[in-house]
């Protein structure tokens, strides 16, 4: 079995028990509690501007309703008022048809008494020239063709009452023809009355449906900005609620950070000389630090390594190489088995080493902090290359 193997199996085998034997610990300083209280006071004051914004959407919601019912309701008067409108012209309309149709009567009326008229007349005129012209024989006629003085008599009799017929026909129907005249000109007055009226229905139907048209258009526009200030205020309540999750998760850490400052504040420290290191250790340390900064600086790879030995000298920690390594979620590498593949192959680079072996000299690139990870908002520490150590 080769050498390498026998670390491998060694160090897994001692990390094991010193799972078993060690609980979990931690530590947090002050930096980090001042960092996460700040954000929290951040996170607070952003939760009130967020609220803010809700109620202030809730106000201008409630003001776009209540100014959209009011329109709604004078839609609806406007719609009544447009279908009153829209039934007088209606009812214009058929009074100017049938206006019409009598003015066309009344034409057929007053056509047929002129030609009557024209032809009493034409006929009068005949029996009056025939009268003066044939008056001699008329004369004669009536005094020879008389039976008697009585007969003569009758017959001049007849003629008066025939002249005086014609010239009451005459006058008859000049009356009639002036009444028609009379009522044609009546009904195109009021024909042109309902003419100038249906102008001014017509004017007024124009305005109300601008109105109606206008109106539906402010209803459509403020119910866009109803859907628009509920979709914003949905958005901020779905903002509030992640800014209420994020307080919680911050308080939470800030509570445990605050638990393992007073634990770490009761630890004691030993020194670089107290530490007893197994058989293995150097090759374990190079490969995490491999698998956590062989990507990094060499100043941050010795940094990691520091990290490592500041726990072992650490009372919350275990106090061995293998113990801090293996401990319950420290290092993500463990749990992912990335380490357990470096370790089997040994990836560790020569850097690698020299930066294990200045750790377990009591070399330190950042004091005695105890944790570092990717940096994130509001963490202080110290930063070398892509890592905040604290």
């Amino acid at each position: 079995m080769k050498r390498a193997t026998r670390k491998v199996i060694a160090a897994i085998m001692a990390a094991v028990l010193l799972v078993c034997i060690f609980p979990t610990a931690a530590y947090a300083d002050n930096d980090k509690i001042s960092a996460l209280e700040e954000q929290i006071r951040k996170n607070k004051e952003e939760q009130e501007q967020t609220e803010g914004k809700i109620g202030e959407s809730k106000e201008e919601l409630e003001n776009l309703q209540q100014t959209t019912e009011g329109l709604k309701g004078q839609l609806s008067s406007l719609n009544s008022n447009l279908t009153e409108v829209s039934n007088n012209l209606a009812d214009l309309e058929e009074q100017i048809k049938a206006k019409n149709e009598e003015i066309e009567q009344t034409n057929v009326e007053l056509a047929e008494a002129k030609e009557i008229e024209e032809a009493q007349y034409a006929a009068m005129k005949k029996r009056i020239q025939f009268m003066y012209e044939k008056q001699d024989y008329v004369l004669l006629e009536m005094l020879f063709g008389a039976a008697s003085f009585s007969d003569l008599l009758n017959r001049n009799d007849y003629i008066e009452q025939l002249s005086k017929y014609d010239r009451e026909q005459l006058e008859e129907f000049k009356a009639t023809r002036t009444g028609i005249e009379e009522k044609e000109a009546k009904l195109e007055q009021e024909k042109k009355e309902l003419d100038e009226l249906k102008v001014e229905v017509e004017a007024e139907q124009s305005r109300v449906a601008g109105l109606v048209s206008q109106t539906s258009g402010k209803i459509s526009s403020y119910q866009n900005e109803i859907s628009s200030t509920e979709a914003e205020m949905l958005e901020y309540e779905k903002q509030l609620a992640e800014q209420k999750n994020n307080l919680a998760q911050l308080q939470k850490e800030l509570e445990e950070e605050r638990r393992l400052s007073q634990l770490a504040a009761q630890s004691a420290w030993r020194d670089i000389s107290e530490i007893s290191f197994a058989d293995g250790d150097r090759y374990l340390l190079a490969n995490l630090i491999y698998c956590e900064a062989g990507n990094q600086p060499y100043e941050g790879q010795v940094a990691v390594g520091a990290v490592v030995m500041n726990r072992v000298m650490s009372s919350v920690f275990p106090d061995t190489v293998v113990g801090v390594i293996y401990q319950n979620k420290q290092f993500s590498p463990v749990a992912s088995g990335r380490l357990a593949l470096a370790l089997a192959e040994d990836h560790a680079t020569a850097a690698c080493y020299r930066a294990a072996d200045e750790a377990m000299s009591g070399k330190t690139t950042v004091g005695n902090c105890l944790f570092f990870r990717t940096p994130i908002e509001g963490l202080s520490g110290t930063q070398i290359g892509g890592h905040i150590f604290y």
